[in-house]
């Protein structure tokens, strides 16, 4: 097991009644896909929300960065850096913003 920080968007801590962000213990190999499942574990409330709920694949306008790396595009499957895995460095899910 280890104990990450994740930080949301606000919309997404509104959602889940979260002031700051959310400590998780993720059990090993902590991936973002096991991230987000001990998120969505947690606060059923965002299941969908930040990933769709049948293929898993992350909704469009959001991204996942840690230590200032966009994680966005790798395989969900990928090991988070080691700062994230022992908490030095939180998982920042951030919102995208689009327009014209």
């Amino acid at each position: 097991m280890a104990s990450i920080r994740v930080v949301l968007p606000f919309h997404l801590r509104n959602l889940a009644h979260l002031d700051s962000e959310v400590q998780l213990e993720v059990t090993a190999p902590v991936t973002l896909r096991a991230a987000l499942d001990a998120l969505e574990d947690r606060y059923p409330m965002l299941r969908g929300t930040i990933r769709d709920q049948v293929t898993k694949e992350r909704r469009a306008f959001l991204r996942f960065f840690a230590c200032q790396e966009d994680l966005s595009q790798q395989s969900p499957d990928v090991e988070l850096p080691e700062a994230v895995r022992n908490g030095r460095e939180p998982l920042v899910v951030l919102g995208a913003i689009a327009g014209g």
